[in-house]
């Protein structure tokens, strides 16, 4: 190698030394800057740290009693600090794990929970958000949350605080509390009378009866008054009733009124209008039950008509007259009878009235004629065919015919047609048969609709009490007390419930007929029915046994003991059950010195859902239901009462029907 050469390698040397040196000199550089960088980010965290657990520590002073959870995160939704309630309902401890409340959110709230959170960084509070969320172990929660920004001494957004409300029993309260309007809903829609909410006479409610019976949509209703489609038929009775109702001086009142239907037409309807009032005792609805009469004031015109046009007859005695003799040969007919017949009189007259007058049972007539010769009198009806073929329902008269010798010589028989009646009773029947079948599919109805309002009561009940029980460290006494008054008041309606059943089965068509000894009925109404120490419940007379049903006997002596026990406010109470008996009926009387019961109310207090005073356990059905079976058994119930004194209910039993099987 010659020294050229070398001289090259030596500079080409040189230049690869001062281009690494430059390269460790740029190294060094940015290794520096990266060092001052991330030192930097150090120190900013370390404030960001410092200053939220400032501020951590100044909220845990503020909220450390606070019983609901509360939780602290930053804006990523990750836990920088939660207190033991929070701790204690999420199930997780962000000291011993990390968490993140996202993780938490039900899947259908993701999208709003994105919105909310949005919402939060924009306005810098938010105010009851509500949401699904899953706790450990699966568990699925309703939750409210506030919740509020919390900033930097440069006012800058950090982190995020916010108190969680448990709201899952509030939430499931409502589902049921909505699911019970959505069944009293579909009652009303489907009722048969028409259902009509008011306020001030302006329709603002009106279920689908009224709109098939009227022709209107509801939304047109809607936009008129009462007095755009009625009319009352006494005007100034009905103004009275209203101004009455409208002063407070009345609940309730029932009126006769023509609706006009859209296509013009018109229908009658018998109106029951209800004021519906607020806790102040001040009404805020009427509701009208409407129900169309239309057919039945017609039918009730055509019987009048009908009534009428045979009382005419029999005035003028315009019914169809014939005599036969002995051997049944027809002697003498009226005009009424040819007309009833539509034979002509010679084509009556000197012939066998078997022979001419075609009676669909001969041997009713042969029996008939026997009866007469042997001197007796009866009525009965026949059928027969007249002149044309038609066929006819008479009502006979028939008396034997004397002659001066008082012998037996024929009979007389005055005649009725009854064939529209006997049509009229056939309707009657099959109608009467057909209320019988939907007595019966509503008594089904009362069972079935017992049970399902009865299963949400059952429910709110067993909720309150797992409240009471698992939150008991928590509810103040205020809490406990209203939850001991919601189970109160299910309590009520439960009872209210069955008093409605009982009430809508009192007059069932068949009862459980049996010898009933009334000393054993009134002793075990003693031994089931709560009476208190102070009060004594005595037979001084020994009672009958009669024939009757069990069951309503023990309803309707247990609801007038019942009544009378709880009334009692003396230091040594007393009810007698006592008894004397007519030649027609067993009379009782049950008498108590309890505080009494003004006059104003000795005949509201029977009606249905009727009761004096505020007593939380009274239904207002029991006395209605002893009203219903003193009523089957063709008695009556009265009472003799004086304020501070005591009561006497009295009542009585038809002894012909506590003799023998009714139906």
């Amino acid at each position: 190698m010659d020294s050229k050469e070398v001289q090259l390698l030596k500079r080409a040397l040189e230049r690869q030394k001062k281009a690494r040196f430059q390269a460790e000199k740029i190294l060094e550089q940015k290794s520096k800057e990266l060092y001052d960088t991330t030192h930097h980010l150090k120190e900013a965290n370390a404030k960001l740290e410092n200053l939220l657990n400032e501020k951590t520590s100044e909220l845990d002073g503020v909220f450390i009693n606070i019983i609901d959870p509360y939780v602290v995160m930053d804006l990523h939704f990750n836990v920088i600090n939660m207190n033991v309630s929070a701790k204690d309902f999420l199930g997780y401890d962000n000291g011993l794990e990390d968490l993140n409340l996202a993780q938490l959110v039900h899947k259908d709230f993701m999208t709003y929970t994105a919105e909310s959170m949005q919402s939060l960084l924009e306005i810098g509070v938010l105010k009851n958000y509500r949401a699904k969320i899953i706790i450990k172990g699966g568990i699925t929660k309703w939750v409210q949350i506030n919740a509020s920004l919390i900033y930097d001494t440069n006012k800058k957004p950090i982190a995020a605080q916010g108190i969680l409300r448990d709201i899952t029993q509030e939430m499931e309260i409502k589902e049921l509390l909505s699911e019970q309007r959505k069944q009293l809903d579909i009652i009303v829609e489907n009722s048969p009378l028409g259902i009509v909410l008011t306020d001030n006479g302006k329709i603002i409610k009106a279920n689908a009866t009224t709109t098939n019976l009227l022709g209107f949509t509801e939304q047109e209703l809607k936009t008129m008054h009462v007095k755009d489609i009625s009319a009352a038929e006494n005007t100034e009775e009905s103004l009275k009733l209203v101004k009455q109702m409208n002063a407070g001086e009345l609940d309730k009142f029932s009126v006769i009124k023509k609706y006009r239907k859209k296509n013009g037409s018109e229908l009658l309807a018998k109106t029951l209008v209800s004021a519906v009032k607020n806790n102040k005792g001040e009404t805020d609805y009427q509701v009208a039950l409407i129900e169309d009469i239309t057919k039945q004031r017609e039918a009730e015109e055509r019987l009048n008509v009908e009534r009428e046009k045979y009382s005419s007859i029999i005035a003028n005695m315009n019914l169809g007259l014939i005599e036969v003799d002995n051997d049944d040969v027809i002697q003498m007919v009226n005009q009424s009878f040819t007309a009833m017949s539509g034979f002509q009189e010679d084509e009556l007259v000197g012939k066998k009235a078997a022979d001419v007058l075609k009676v669909k049972d001969d041997n009713i007539i042969q029996e008939k004629t026997a009866k007469r010769l042997s001197g007796s009198s009866d009525s009965y009806e026949v059928e027969v065919l007249n002149k044309n073929g038609e066929v006819k329902h008479w009502l006979i008269s028939g008396a034997p015919r004397y002659d001066s010798d008082n012998d037996v010589i024929g009979s007389i028989g005055i005649h009725l047609d009854i064939t529209n009646q006997k049509s009229l009773e056939l309707q009657k029947e099959v109608l009467l048969k057909e209320l019988e079948n939907s007595n019966k599919g509503l008594q089904e109805y009362a069972h079935i609709v017992s049970h399902d309002l009865k299963s949400p009561l059952r429910s709110i009940s067993a909720l309150a009490t797992w409240i009471q029980e698992d939150y008991s460290d928590v509810l103040d006494e205020n809490g406990q007390q209203n939850l001991q008054l919601m189970q109160e008041k299910v309590a009520a309606m439960d009872k209210l419930i069955h008093g409605i059943l009982e009430y809508s089965t009192t007059n069932s068509s068949t009862m459980d007929v049996s010898e009933v000894n009334l000393n054993e009925v009134v002793k075990a109404v003693g031994d089931s029915i709560y009476i208190p120490d102070h009060v004594k419940l005595t037979i001084p007379e020994s009672l009958p046994t009669i024939f009757a049903d069990n069951t309503k006997m023990h309803q309707l002596f247990q609801n007038i003991i019942g009544n009378a026990v709880v009334h009692i406010e003396r230091e040594e109470g007393l009810v007698q059950v006592l008894f004397k008996e007519t030649a027609s009926h067993w009379c009782f009387s049950i008498k108590d010195n309890g505080v009494g019961i003004p006059k104003e109310y000795h005949k509201k207090i029977f009606e249905i859902f009727q009761s004096i005073g505020h007593n939380e356990r009274s239904t207002g059905i029991g006395l209605s239901i002893v009203k219903k079976i003193i009523d089957r058994y063709g008695g009556e119930v009265w009472l003799d009462s004086e304020v501070g004194v005591g009561t006497e209910f009295h009542f009585t039993l038809d002894k012909n029907i506590c003799a023998k099987k009714i139906s």
